[in-house]
């Protein structure tokens, strides 16, 4: 008897994740990679990013791979000064077609002393039944 709370939570957890649509779970991963970015998660970043992986940045000012994104998370998390304070994505927007999505929407990125908003879109793509982000976007919507 002791064990029945439990055993509820554990089989209410495994059904909720299951019912959850391909669409959610995009939506959670994508809000993963910017959880990971915040907080330089690089083994996350590891297994989620394609070895194909490129990141144009806002009007191409850079653009990146894997090994740079990578580098990146490895510096700050070292030490290196970053100046990202917070990363608040909204607006999730998923198309799926066959085994490729394209996850759309908005981050606020706070680095002060203004916030800037960014549109962005991601293109995932399912390999070996996982998901793998392949592609990423961002552009800096201009204050109004």
């Amino acid at each position: 008897m002791k064990f029945l709370p439990l055993l509820l939570t554990l089989f209410l957890g495994t059904f909720s994740s299951l019912a959850q649509t391909t669409q959610e779970q995009l939506v959670e991963l994508d809000k993963g990679w910017e959880r990971a970015l915040l907080n330089s998660e690089v083994e996350f970043l590891e297994n989620l990013l394609a070895e194909e992986f490129v990141w144009v940045h806002n009007h191409a000012s850079l653009i990146d791979g894997k090994a740079e994104a990578l580098s990146r998370a490895k510096k700050i998390g070292s030490g290196q000064q970053d100046d990202t304070r917070n990363r608040s994505p909204r607006d999730h927007q998923v198309v799926l077609l066959g085994q490729t999505a394209v996850v759309s929407g908005f981050t606020l990125v706070d680095r002060g002393p203004q916030p800037t908003t960014y549109h962005f879109m991601r293109t995932y793509s399912q390999v070996a039944g996982r998901w793998k982000l392949l592609a990423n976007h961002t552009m800096a919507i201009p204050e109004e």
